[in-house]
């Protein structure tokens, strides 16, 4: 398993960060805080550049690269907090029809023509085996009853992947976003907009099955597709408080008190050396879970929480210090340095908080019952 990037991999980041500062600038950010802007023609940009297609197969459009790529892009978005369909669309909703052996919209995926996003919480409960949605067999299809939250993208998103639940075990299937009633979540982070989204007897037709419910390995097909939502989270997350770091180690070179830069101080370095460790740590735990799902490695499970549990920590740490470090100044609306803490405070809660997953990682070495990691 190799950990370093190759010079491609090198090139792709340095080339979506050059093409970020541009296309993203913190203005974005601040008009879609203050309700005047909108992320479409940064998507438009993002459709010109085919990052949609870069880790799909080159059968249904796509590039035909692995989840290592997607990560890098999903890193640079999240090192400028960047509203974007992207990560949803990616490496949920994709992630959910390729894992599921499907090929549904894969196509318009790659073109950017259709969004797409994955439900699965249950008011924050982030469980693959006990899905908050029932389906009952109806014909050759289902038809869905229930109530999923915090669903990225979920009243914007043209298709939503659902994690079913029947008497027979867990499945998968694609419904039109039109066909779900879909309510906006109030969150600190408008550039990570979150939904409710309601299933009123929705009629699922059978070729938009993606997994039959109780299929052979249709529960290990969703814990992986769960696990690969799970590590972009992740990747997103700690490229924010990177971000948020080096941004108060800026700060601390040119704020000065006493005479002296405050970063001189003692008790600012040791801070400041805890924020780069946590920053590290969650990092190399980040992209070794991403190597263990690029390379369907047995270890993922395990490596997917702990780097969840790091990411959470990291996030905490740093959306604490960051804003303390920055003085009276990170108070204020007019600094851009709060569009990263609440970015960086709703990534550690998407897809399971540190505690939830530290309960995980204790039940998987067998430390716990499963029941104490819910």
């Amino acid at each position: 398993m190799d950990l370093e990037f190759t010079d491609d991999q090198l090139e792709l980041r340095d080339a979506a960060r050059q093409v970020l500062a541009g296309a993203c600038p913190p203005s974005l950010v601040r008009s879609l805080y203050e309700g005047t802007g909108s992320p479409e023609e940064l998507w438009k940009v993002i459709r010109e550049l085919d990052w949609p297609a870069l880790g799909l197969p080159e059968e249904h459009g796509g590039l035909g690269l692995g989840f290592v790529e997607v990560g890098i892009l999903v890193e640079e978005l999240g090192r400028v907090a960047a509203p974007s369909p992207l990560l949803a669309t990616v490496t949920q909703f994709a992630a959910a029809v390729r894992g599921s052996g499907s090929s549904f919209a894969l196509g318009d995926v790659a073109s950017g023509r259709r969004t797409g996003t994955l439900a699965l919480a249950d008011d924050g409960r982030w469980d693959p085996t006990r899905p908050p949605v029932r389906a009952e067999s109806e014909g050759s299809g289902y038809r869905l009853t229930g109530r999923v939250t915090h669903v990225l993208d979920g009243d914007t998103a043209d298709e939503v992947a659902v994690v079913v639940g029947t008497d027979r075990g867990p499945g998968v299937v694609a419904v039109p976003g039109s066909e779900v009633v879909a309510s906006r979540q109030t969150t600190v982070d408008p550039t990570v907009p979150l939904a409710t989204l309601e299933f009123d007897g929705v009629a699922v037709p059978t070729e938009r099955v993606l997994l039959a419910p109780g299929a052979p390995g249709a529960a290990d097909a969703i814990a992986r597709i769960v696990d690969e939502a799970t590590v972009a989270i992740v990747l997103s997350t700690v490229a924010t408080c990177r971000a948020i770091f080096e941004a108060t180690v800026e700060y601390a070179k040119v704020r000065h008190q006493f005479g002296r830069p405050i970063g001189s101080f003692q008790a600012v370095k040791h801070r400041l050396a805890d924020c780069f460790l946590a920053v590290e740590r969650a990092g190399a735990l980040g992209w070794f879970a991403a190597l263990t799902v690029a390379e369907d490695d047995p270890r993922r499970p395990v490596a997917v929480a702990m780097a969840k549990a790091a990411a959470a920590d990291c996030a905490q740490l740093l959306s604490r210090d960051g804003l303390q470090l920055h003085g009276g100044i990170g108070f204020t609306w007019e600094y851009d340095l709060h569009f990263l803490l609440k970015r960086a405070v709703t990534g550690d809660l998407l897809f399971g908080g540190g505690a939830f997953h530290r309960s995980r990682v204790a039940a998987m070495l067998g430390l716990a019952d499963d029941g104490e990691a819910q």
